[in-house]
């Protein structure tokens, strides 16, 4: 039992990662954007490239996987998103899922239709004692960065002049710019920063998830059942959603594997009919 608990919660941290960019960007400009698991395979790509044929070390390709997945993100905001903010959420569900179909499309012709190679560094490699368990290396890393993250994503959203832009343009963009919060460009920065987010995300789960140009589609709905049930536009929300997504699929395909992910589902719509706006309803970005 608890291996199965701590697997599922090395799954959560990788679906929080790349999630919770997602859940800011929803909740600050009420984008339905499909494509977030793009700019996760955007990420990927660049980390698993950058090592096998650079032979650049683990951590710096972490960092090359962030910065390709947000400038991809900015470029693409700054061409198509911006202008539909204002649209009908069907535009965006339209135009997010065709940038999905042409990522894929474009991923396969370019690196094939084959899982990407990855060798983790030696030190993240077999097992380690913990709480009388022996656990996987690189999955307690994974758990490691994701409470990393979210230590360092509370910080940023309530201890800096930044954070307090973004919890005040989420709380009511038109009073935020009439106190001088330029929306536009805090628009374009944190949709940047959730795709980096979300391109670290894939780049850690080339040794969990794997990655092949049927990445964004996988696990859409993974990410988007994490926004909805932990509540869009927050931070803890999509953490304890993450958490209890992966315990509840890892131990449901370890305990009852003939009915796959079943369970997923169903802990879903069981919580959204008991918590409608999710487990942390969004109040400021918290």
């Amino acid at each position: 039992m608890g291996i199965v608990i701590f697997d599922g919660l090395a799954y959560g941290m990788l679906l929080f990662l790349i999630g919770v960019g997602l859940s800011i960007t929803m909740g600050l400009m009420n984008f339905v954007n499909l494509a977030h698991g793009a700019f996760a395979m955007v990420g990927g790509y660049v980390a698993a490239l950058a090592m096998s044929h650079l032979q650049v070390p683990f951590a710096l390709s972490l960092l090359l996987a962030f910065l390709a997945a947000a400038v991809v993100g900015a470029l693409l905001e700054f061409v198509f998103f911006r202008r539909l903010y204002r649209s009908h959420p069907l535009d965006h569900v339209l135009l997010s899922i065709g940038i999905v179909f042409v990522f894929v499309a474009g991923a396969t012709y370019i690196f094939g239709p084959t899982m990407q190679p990855f060798t983790p560094p030696e030190s993240l490699r077999g097992q380690v004692s913990l709480l009388g368990m022996e656990v996987g290396a690189y999955r307690l890393f994974l758990i490691v960065v994701g409470f990393a993250v979210l230590a360092a994503l509370l910080l940023l959203i309530n201890k800096t002049r930044y954070g307090a832009m973004v919890r005040a343009a989420v709380d009511n963009q038109r009073v935020a710019a009439g106190l001088g919060v330029r929306v536009d460009r805090l628009f374009f920065l944190t949709f940047s920063f959730g795709c980096g987010l979300a391109g670290l995300g894939g780049a850690l789960g080339l040794g969990m998830l794997g990655l092949d140009p049927s990445f964004a589609l996988k696990y859409m709905i993974y990410f988007l059942i994490v926004v909805c049930v932990g509540g869009a536009g927050t931070i803890v929300g999509p953490f304890v959603a993450a958490v209890l997504v992966g315990i509840v699929d890892v131990g449901g395909k370890y305990y009852m594997p003939e009915l796959g992910a079943f369970l997923i589902y169903v802990f879903m719509v069981v919580v959204l009919l008991v918590r409608p706006h999710g487990l942390i309803p969004k109040k400021g970005l918290v």
